[in-house]
């Protein structure tokens, strides 16, 4: 039996890391190089750790359920209103610097934990409406970085609890971490349910989610020389929206597609790779040679394609990579998503788009020559 397809990257051995490219005396890469514990409390708008209360605080315990976990911690969301998710906030809560093991794993420190707040800071920014050049929205957006200590109280306890009852957590349960602790949080604004549960209305839905998707990667690829790396259907997000279109800007040219009112959400970074001005953020992916053993999921195909890509230097720009996994996206998408109206023909038709986008998709060099190609020849 092959091994969970969702949960590899989570128990993976390896850790985003950041290598600097320039020996410009610059700010950033004094702060990068020198000193990760200030530059996170930056990121944080922070000068110290503030108490886990004042991010976790009675309002929000109120609203807050825990839905989700890994290796590198929990995540609760926050719901001030109980029929609708406006409003909704996910938080992702990291136990750092401590000296025992979590979750079978050391905990990681504050220069390994920074690549992972800069990766999810600067793909959120994509959304910024001063960006000249590329532009998009489809990045979870960040809402808020915390650097917080103190011990699990008893009412966060509580809600791990009602989680472990349910679904039983493969994590530990944190009320071994002490009043000295620290945690990095992020709150993310919520997305969505992922790709492998949703149910479309029929295939022309699950087009503009893939749509939306390669756009926001050609994007990123344009801006950052960006690569996800672990694009798999439960790093997809798809909620319902009221948008009747959703705007992209890339190399500054501006395209619009239709949501047929469903809008992605692409999350989680945790293999990702980019290019800032002065350095490359990079998980070293050829440090864990169990990623590229799995079978009985294409998705572990696509990891030793990857490989075969970029000659296992996981440092270097290799956009071809997002070419795999929206190939990936698009195989899930023709064989295994879930559709209500699988006989109008509305369906056959965006069905046959989807098809005959999976038979091309791998000629391509970039997500970003995908997207000029189709622009090219509507």
């Amino acid at each position: 039996m092959g091994a969970n397809p969702r949960e590899i990257h989570n128990r993976s051995k390896t850790k985003l890391q950041i290598s600097l490219i320039t020996e410009n005396d610059s700010t950033e890469a004094n702060l990068i190089s020198i000193n990760p514990r200030d530059h996170v409390l930056v990121l944080c708008d922070q000068e110290e750790p503030l108490p886990l209360t004042d991010c976790f605080t009675a309002s929000r315990l109120a609203c807050c359920k825990k839905i989700g976990e890994g290796v590198y911690g929990e995540v609760f969301m926050t719901q001030p209103n109980p029929t609708s998710l406006e409003g909704a906030t996910v938080m992702k809560i990291m136990p750092i610097e401590g000296n025992i093991d979590v979750n079978g794993e050391p905990q990681k420190k504050f220069h390994e934990i920074l690549s992972e707040i800069v990766i999810s800071l600067e793909l959120s920014n994509l959304r910024e409406a001063d960006n000249e050049k590329n532009w998009c929205e489809n990045f979870v957006h960040v809402l808020k970085c915390w650097c917080v200590q103190g011990s699990y109280h008893q009412d966060l306890l509580c809600l791990w609890d009602e989680f472990h009852e349910k679904k039983e957590s493969d994590n530990d349960r944190p009320d071994i971490f002490l009043e000295d602790q620290l945690y990095i949080v992020l709150e993310f604004g919520h997305g969505g349910g992922d790709l492998e549960s949703f149910v479309f209305n029929n295939a022309r839905d699950a087009l503009a989610i893939f749509l939306q998707i390669a756009y926001s990667l050609a994007v990123a690829e344009q801006e950052l020389e960006f690569e996800h790396r672990d694009l798999h259907w439960g790093n997809v997000l798809v909620a319902q929206t009221k948008e009747t279109s959703i705007n992209f800007k890339l190399n500054g040219e501006c395209y619009t597609l239709q949501t047929n009112g469903v809008k992605a959400t692409v999350i989680d970074f945790t293999l990702s790779r980019m290019k800032l001005p002065h350095c490359v953020v990079f998980n070293n992916l050829a440090e864990d040679p169990s990623l590229f053993a799995g079978e009985g999921d294409y998705q572990f195909e696509i990891y030793r394609q990857m490989m075969k890509a970029n000659k296992n230097e996981w440092e270097a720009f290799t956009p071809y990579t997002n070419v795999l996994w929206l190939h990936y996206i698009l195989e899930k998408m023709t064989s295994d998503c879930y559709f209500k109206n699988v006989k109008s023909k509305v369906h056959k038709s965006n069905y046959e788009q989807l098809i005959k986008f999976k038979q091309q998709m791998l000629n391509y060099d970039s997500a970003m020559d995908f997207v000029l190609k189709r622009e090219q020849y509507m």
